[in-house]
């Protein structure tokens, strides 16, 4: 259980910095830090109950430096890092810049292997099982295109996928000519049996590997991505699996998902710098696949080799670490059951409406904070401009082959009264369309 000493110890400046004579800056950003943190830690309740309690997620909304003029509805698709992330980040960068190849090769650069091993131990794996990316994409490019295929192989994954692993599985389609085959699933998919089932029976003796989302970011669909691993090993097939959206997000333990491979981005639910991402990689299936950009023979079962890309910023990674921080501080259980009350919170009123779909599933378990929201007979396009023009909120138009709508995210600094105006927003829509 994190303790109140045990959370305020790790909000330390680098050891580097210290080492070199920097400044340890007291400044605003730092004591806000440790002011936050005093609040938060040792907070008691359960996450349910923690979740409705606005004082505690004050606390955590005042960490963030955000543009509250506006309301942002679309952290799924890159969040804001708190405000001592983004002041540790530029720490580091001056630091870098004082003599590059010293001290961001030299000092900076060691200090990773530190930053691996909490984010090991945070999720439950093994730090040798850890490589950091720059995204989820590059994480996923790397499983997809890093596994051998012959021509006539086929690649299975769902029509709701992410359209950059989709755009990367049909160029190695026109490339070397393999096959894509692209299943359908329910809309919200509330049965979880069913999603494996749909799986497996579209598996044929061509196919090669599988790709799934733990969460689809269209909808915020979660899906059972260990029962779907576990059917693929019986199958002998690879199961590829994009967690861009998951990890950080909701509660779970990735050491406790029995997945063989785990991509995701950390500058979305983990709130790291803009640019950095994390592959897991089951340490005896690292030698089986290629990493992006070349390395030496050497390194063939070495996680690191899928960092083999050179000259890179040492600041934006060991930020992370205080990305890390903040999320343990808040705690996972209460991060998740704040998510979902918010979604639950402008969801269920507008539900209330005739003309009001939500494509995700309010049911435990099957979603978290993203939802996707149509009213019939609005364009989501149209819908999201009036909103931005209108009303000073920022979201996504989805418009799939299978459902439309707009996808709505908010965040942990997200207040009430900010969805109240979106709330408001959306029922005068309802009600009397968008006006010009």
């Amino acid at each position: 259980m994190q303790t109140r000493r045990r959370f305020l110890g790790t909000f330390t400046l680098p050891a580097a910095a210290a080492a070199a004579g920097l400044p340890l800056l007291p400044g605003r950003l730092e004591a806000s830090a440790l002011e936050v943190a005093a609040n938060l830690a040792g907070h008691p309740g359960l996450p349910s109950d923690v979740a409705r309690d606005e004082d505690f997620w004050f606390e955590v909304a005042r960490a963030f430096t955000v543009d509250r003029t506006l309301v942002n509805l679309n952290n799924g698709g890159v969040s804001p890092s708190p405000g001592w992330v983004q002041d540790a980040m530029k720490r580091h960068l001056d630091f870098s810049n004082l003599a590059p190849s010293y001290t961001m090769w030299g000092i900076l650069e060691p200090q990773r292997e530190g930053v691996r091993e909490r984010m090991a131990r945070a999720w439950g794996v093994d730090k040798e099982e850890v490589a950091f990316t720059r995204n989820a994409s590059e994480s996923l490019q790397t499983m997809q295109l890093g596994i051998d295929l012959r021509r006539g192989d086929e690649v299975l994954t769902t029509t709701q996928d992410y359209g950059r692993m989709i755009t990367t599985f049909k160029q190695r389609e026109r490339r070397e000519g393999i096959v894509l085959r692209q299943i359908q699933i329910p809309v919200p998919a509330e049965d979880p049996a069913e999603v494996v089932r749909l799986f497996e029976q579209a598996i044929t003796p061509r196919t090669r590997a599988i790709l799934a989302c733990h969460m689809i970011n269209l909808t915020g669909q979660i899906l059972p991505v260990t029962a779907l691993n576990a059917m693929a090993r019986r199958h002998g097939i690879p199961l590829i699996v994009d967690g861009a959206h998951a990890l950080a997000h909701f509660d779970f333990d990735l050491g406790d998902l029995d997945v063989d491979n785990y991509s995701t981005s950390l500058h979305k639910w983990l709130f790291a710098p803009h640019g950095t991402g994390m592959l897991y990689v089951r340490r005896d299936k690292i030698a089986g696949v290629w990493p992006l950009m070349a390395a030496p023979e050497r390194m063939d079962g070495d996680i690191r080799k899928f960092e083999e890309i050179g000259t890179h910023p040492a600041a934006n990674y060991l930020a992370i670490g205080e990305a890390l921080t903040f999320h343990e501080g808040i705690g996972a259980a209460r991060k998740d059951a704040r998510l979902v009350y918010l979604r639950n919170y402008w969801a269920e009123p507008l539900m209330r409406h005739d003309r009001v779909r939500l494509h995700t599933s309010l049911k435990p378990g099957m979603a978290c904070g993203i939802a996707n929201v149509e009213i019939d007979g609005v364009e989501p396009a149209d819908l999201i401009t009036h909103l931005w023009d209108r009303h000073r909120i920022i979201s996504v138009a989805i418009n799939h082959a299978e459902f439309r709508g707009i996808r709505v995210s908010p965040s942990v600094y997200t207040t009430l009264p900010e969805l109240d105006r979106f709330i408001d927003a959306m029922e005068d829509v309802v009600r009397n369309g968008i006006s010009a």
